[in-house]
């Protein structure tokens, strides 16, 4: 067992636990997300009542979400302003305690349509789409979460702010744009172990007063639970593998 920062880890990615999941209908999937996450918590020393499942429904149309719903899940992710526009409108007529989070990167163009209908915002990461959302929420009052997105693999294909320049980017949307950030999001690279990204990001977030942690897919939610995650982004493992 791998110990990081004190904490114990039992594995770092759980894809041989979910490695028949494309052959799952949805439901099946959650219930199996949703006890990963029990077992995860459990083995962390945590209430899993502390950990929000996003269930990720980018690509996946009503016949995939409905069951979904129905086994009450109400928290969703889309990657897309323009898909979520148009899919997820007669949801959330049919179903008003649903949310509705943007996990994917954020045109500042697309600023107006993201705070008007998403509930949370994962992917602030530059200082033009923290004017624009700052902007407009002022504008509609409405305050979605917001989650600054830390490149933590410095990537220079991804989105997210650099480490080291993540206390100056919070700051700045606090101080310049007036936004209330409430927590950090992070995606580590695919070929390298997850769990000292997470931890990165658990350290930048506490040393900036920030409670929430967006961390872990499919493959390694357990680890992102394990160091501090209170929002866990699970796609394939629910849903099968994007059409």
């Amino acid at each position: 067992m791998k110990v990081l920062f004190g904490v114990p880890l039992k594995f770092e990615r759980i894809g041989d636990n979910l490695r028949d999941v494309r052959r799952m209908n949805p439901t099946d999937g959650l219930e199996r997300v949703r006890a990963e996450i029990a077992r995860a918590c459990r083995d962390a020393g945590r209430d899993p009542a502390t950990v929000t499942l996003v269930a990720v429904a980018k690509t996946h149309g009503a016949e995939a979400i409905e069951p979904v719903i129905a086994a009450g899940q109400r928290v969703f992710g889309e990657n897309r302003v323009q898909e979520a526009k148009a899919k997820w409108p007669p949801f959330l007529a049919r179903h008003g305690d649903l949310e509705l989070h943007l996990v994917g990167t954020l045109q500042s163009n697309k600023a107006r349509e993201a705070v008007a209908l998403f509930d949370a915002i994962h992917s602030v990461d530059r200082d033009s789409l923290a004017a624009a959302l700052g902007k407009e929420i002022a504008r509609q009052e409405r305050r979605p979460l917001l989650f600054v997105e830390v490149n933590t693999g410095e990537e220079p294909q991804k989105g997210g702010v650099l480490p080291m320049e993540a206390d100056t980017f919070i700051a700045a949307c606090r101080d310049r744009h007036g936004l209330a950030i409430s927590g950090l999001m992070c995606v580590p690279p695919l070929d390298e172990p997850p769990a000292p990204h997470f931890a990165l990001t658990a350290k930048i977030a506490k040393r900036n007063g920030l409670s929430l942690l967006s961390m872990g897919m499919s493959s390694d939610f357990a680890a992102a639970i394990a160091l501090g995650a209170t929002h866990v982004r699970v796609g394939t493992a629910i849903f099968g593998a994007r059409s």
